[in-house]
C-alpha cells in the first residue's frame, strides 16, 4: 500500500477519512471492533489519530479490502502480527547476545568492535525468516 502519510503529529477523523479513502463512520466502526485502535480525544471528545494509528488503520483496510479478511480474521491476523513483531524483537535482542557469546567462545580475544556485524545481521535475518515461517505455517 502506497499511501503517503503527511508529516503531522495528530490527524482528525476527517483527515484520516480522506487519506484512507473511507467514510468516517467506517473508522468509528473499526475503532469499536479493533480494541487495539485507540485514538486520543480532545476535551471536546474529537478523535485525534497518531501516525501509528494511521499505519494500523492502513493495515486494517488492507486486510479487509484487499486480502478479503472478515473482521474476526483481521483481528486474528493482527494478533499474529503483534506476536511476530514481539518474537522478532526478542530474537534480535537474544540473537546478538548469542552470536557475541559464540564469538567469544571461538576466539576469546575478539573484541565487540572486531566482530563482523554484517554476518551477525545475516544470521539474525535467517533466524527471523525461519521463525516467521513457523508462525505463519
Amino acid at each position: 500500500m502506497d499511501i503517503a502519510i503527511p508529516e503531522k503529529q495528530y490527524f482528525k477523523i476527517g483527515e484520516v477519512s480522506e487519506i484512507l479513502d473511507v467514510e468516517p463512520y467506517v473508522l468509528r466502526y473499526w475503532e469499536s471492533e479493533f480494541k487495539i485502535l485507540k485514538p486520543t480525544r480532545t476535551r471536546a471528545r474529537q478523535r485525534l489519530y497518531h501516525k501509528r494509528d494511521l499505519e494500523l488503520l492502513m493495515e486494517i483496510k488492507h486486510l479487509l479490502y484487499d486480502e478479503k479478511f472478515t473482521i474476526a480474521g483481521a483481528k486474528k491476523r493482527l494478533q499474529e502480527m503483534k506476536k511476530l513483531a514481539a518474537a522478532e524483537k526478542k530474537a534480535k535482542k537474544t540473537g546478538k547476545k548469542k552470536v557475541e557469546a559464540q564469538a567469544a567462545e571461538v576466539n576469546p580475544t575478539v573484541s565487540e568492535g572486531d566482530m563482523d556485524y554484517k554476518e551477525i545481521l545475516q544470521d539474525i535475518k535467517k533466524e527471523l525468516k525461519e521463525l516467521r515461517a513457523i508462525l505463519e505455517g
